[in-house]
């Protein structure tokens, strides 16, 4: 039953996902990414599909090609940033990764949609996680109590 459940959710965050258009990408070199879903499989087979900030995962990140960084938004007052390592774009895709702290990632993003697909694995685990991307970036904006400033 729960493995049916499960499947049933990934199906229908797919599909509510399949509608959302993010941005046109084609020569942004910054940009953000948000995380819609995200899952976690463990090696002994065990899957959970969850909110992307349930799995430790950042709701927004900055992406900065000509830096060759990922980082959180300042809003997020996570202070978080991993170099990419290896980047490359072809065919209407962009493409990097890297490694840090045991951890592998990898990100494919279509230029043209702003979608993209994310992989992440570390001893024993797995994440992949999907969202979009638009052009720009937060401009430092940060959240104070009674809103942005």
């Amino acid at each position: 039953m729960r493995r049916l459940f499960v499947i049933l959710f990934a199906t229908l965050l797919a599909v509510s996902g399949s509608a959302a258009r993010a941005d046109d990408l084609t020569d942004a070199n910054r940009f953000v990414c948000a995380a819609a879903q995200a899952t976690l499989c463990v090696e002994d087979g065990e899957c959970i599909v969850d909110l992307p900030w349930n799995l430790n995962i950042p709701e927004f990140i900055e992406v900065n090609l000509d830096d060759k960084t990922l980082a959180t938004t300042a809003a997020s007052g996570e202070n978080r940033a991993t170099p990419i390592e290896h980047l490359r774009r072809s065919d209407g895709m962009i493409v990097f990764h890297g490694f840090e702290m045991g951890r592998a990632f990898s990100w494919v993003i279509d230029e043209w949609s702003g979608r993209v697909s994310i992989a992440i694995a570390a001893d024993g685990a797995a994440v992949s996680v999907f969202g979009t991307c638009l052009p720009g970036t937060t401009g430092g904006v940060t959240r104070t109590q009674g809103g942005t400033k």
